[in-house]
């Protein structure tokens, strides 16, 4: 099969940017947009639209892009897709259209793709919409400049990567996954393993409890920014201690959300309204030492990728007891069976949810190669690193995360205001562009 190799690696003299960078910039841009506009967080099922109808609906406009493109398209049945480009052995390119939920707290409209300053404001502009768009028009870039890979890429977008996974095993029933692969969905350089994950419900008793109702985060992998506690009696000097108000006939707490991987962004409103009542409550005392101050001892777990985080970011109180959900990322060369047996010293829990690790070969061609373009397209020298977020890329045999978060930049992933910024809207198509042709050609 012939190949076409674009001049000088797609570079010209134009400050390293391609041709296409400048062709397709604004075109990409607007597609974004347009993207974030369908709040795709998971919603209720519907006929035919197993996450809801702004999922299916994110999923359709996407694959009809693609479509208008020239690209072979398809849809299964609304829980994932893909776009195919090239012959032969496959490669993937993983990514994910729905999202979160907004939140609280924006300045800018959550689906209103609004620019300012520089950045493309709205909710999966950098998770993962905004890596989605960029990866369909490096495709179209590297087929316009006449490339054909030597091997099938498949451009795959899933709509429940925030809420369980049921796309990819969806995608399992319906097609096989390629071997190799990577997901835009992580940080530069590039990500080799990525720890575990466990969300674990702990049911603790709580028959008479210092409030008539508690409810508390929107989703286990978000840092929980809001709890409320109805019925509850204000103590204005302990709430100042723990920087709850009074509202509504009870207590609030008002924290920062963050991806559940890095808890220590963020702040834990739950943590904050749990320490106001452990004051003056043995019983929630107990439930915040197991959730908050690791009397367990769990944090301390630790090996080559990082250590155990535990974030507890959902509650609610039913049936005289108290629900809380935790998000936990374990060290990726301990077992999920371990972890586990050391959740039974916090009393009655149910998983919900659980990923095994991702543990790559830092220095096998996959994450070799990739390295070696994000350090010729930044002109910077990058390690392969390990994540606590869990990327698509740890369904593949041989998977790893390759940005699109730029080493030393803020994180808005999960939280208020999240944007990509223009700029760096155009380093990654050229960076995934690069990606894309070296692993293909």
């Amino acid at each position: 099969m012939k190949t076409k190799r674009p001049p000088d690696g797609g570079a010209n003299e134009n400050n390293g940017e391609t041709m296409n960078d400048t062709k397709y910039f604004d075109a990409c841009v607007e597609s974004i947009r347009a993207l974030v506009a369908f709040d795709s967080s998971q919603a209720a099922p519907l006929p035919g639209m197993p996450f809801g109808k702004g999922a299916a609906d994110a999923l359709n406009a996407f694959l009809d892009l693609a479509q208008s493109m020239g690209f072979a398209v398809r849809n299964y049945d609304n829980y994932i897709g893909e776009v195919l480009f090239g012959e032969g052995e496959e490669f993937a390119v993983l990514c994910h259209l729905d999202v979160v939920p907004a939140g609280e707290g924006w300045t800018h409209a959550p689906f209103g793709g609004e620019i300012e300053d520089g950045k493309l404001y709205g909710r999966g502009t950098m998770d993962d919409k905004g890596p989605a768009v960029i990866c369909l028009y490096c495709l179209k870039a590297l087929r316009d400049e006449g490339f054909v890979p030597r091997r099938t890429v498949k451009l795959i977008v899933g709509c429940n990567e925030e809420s369980g996974w049921q796309c990819i095993e969806h995608y399992r029933k319906c097609a096989a996954l390629p071997r190799d692969g990577f997901s835009p969905d992580a940080d530069f350089p590039v990500i080799y393993a990525e720890k575990g994950i466990v969300h674990a419900k702990f049911r603790f008793p709580l028959p008479d409890p210092p409030f008539a109702d508690l409810r508390a985060g929107e989703r286990p992998n978000m840092v929980c920014a809001h709890a409320f506690a109805a019925g509850a009696a204000f103590d204005a000097a302990r709430a100042a201690r723990h920087g709850v108000v009074q509202e509504d006939g009870g207590v609030a707490a008002y924290g920062v959300s963050a991806h559940a991987s890095t808890p220590d962004e963020g702040k834990n409103a739950l943590g904050m309204l749990f320490g106001y009542f452990a004051e003056e409550d043995e019983r929630i005392r107990r439930i915040y030492d197991c959730l908050f101050a690791d009397v367990h001892g769990l944090r301390g777990l630790r090996d080559g990728t990082g250590s155990l985080t535990m974030s507890a970011n959902v509650a609610s109180y039913e049936d005289r007891s108290l629900f809380v959900t935790a998000d936990i990322r374990y060290p990726a060369t301990m077992r999920e069976e371990d972890i586990c047996a050391r959740l039974a010293a916090f009393g009655e829990y149910q998983l919900l949810h659980c990923q095994r690790p991702l543990c790559g070969d830092r220095e096998g061609a996959l994450v070799s190669t990739l390295r070696r373009v994000y350090e010729r397209e930044t002109g910077l020298c990058g390690e392969p690193v390990a994540i606590g977020g869990g990327t698509y890329a740890r369904a593949l045999e041989n998977g790893a995360g390759f940005g699109p978060e730029f080493p030393g930049e803020p994180s808005t992933i999960h939280q208020k205001d999240e944007y990509i910024s223009l700029e760096n809207i155009k380093k990654l198509l050229r960076i995934y562009r690069a990606a894309i042709y070296e692993l293909t050609r």
